[in-house]
């Protein structure tokens, strides 16, 4: 691991653990054993350790979201698909999920519209997909955004859920909330 891979890793426990803000430089270079001053060999600043997390889990998003939008399945595949996504990022990678949920309101300029930007083109793949599955009666005739919302409100914040039940299967976990979430919007066969 190199010293700006071990800042990283750091920096997402702390900022997980108390929030960006209340995180400083000082802090991140005592939880290293480091004098502050030596991160900036590494590091420029906290918002670029921010910004390198944020948009490192929006740059997956897009990626997985543009695999899915390439394949071609039903509404209902492709939404197992952004779900699983989820799940299986929030397994690998809580303290990134938490802080993209939590804390991305913080970036500044160019990393702060580039965020959103991607966010936004995000939500409209999956609002595309979810319209598409109602307009082929594939999914019920619920209001999409309602939908897109109870998607999205507990794929975002599985990872608070899962840090105090870690001891629940991946793979189960897949299964149980896919089934969940669609079970309400898929029609019956």
């Amino acid at each position: 691991m190199t010293r700006r891979q071990e800042i990283l890793s750091v920096a997402k426990t702390l900022f997980r653990d108390k929030g960006y803000r209340s995180v400083s430089m000082r802090d991140l270079a005592k939880a290293m054993d480091f004098k502050a001053a030596s991160l900036y060999n590494h590091i420029s600043s906290k918002e670029e350790i921010l910004a390198e997390i944020v948009l490192g889990v929006a740059h997956y998003f897009t990626r997985e979201m543009e695999i899915v939008k390439s394949i071609d399945v039903d509404a209902k595949t492709r939404l197992e698909a952004v779900i699983n996504h989820h799940i299986d990022l929030t397994l690998q990678k809580p303290e990134a999920i938490a802080i993209v949920n939590n804390d991305w309101m913080h970036l500044e300029g160019n990393n702060f519209e580039e965020f959103l930007k991607l966010r936004n083109a995000y939500e409209q793949d999956l609002r595309d997909i979810i319209n598409k599955g109602v307009e082929s009666g594939e999914l019920k005739a619920k209001n999409v955004e309602v939908i897109l919302f109870s998607l999205l409100s507990t794929l975002r914040t599985l990872h608070l859920w899962y840090r105090k039940r870690s001891g629940v299967n991946g793979q189960q976990l897949k299964n149980d909330i896919t089934e969940i979430l669609l079970n309400g919007i898929v029609t019956k066969a």
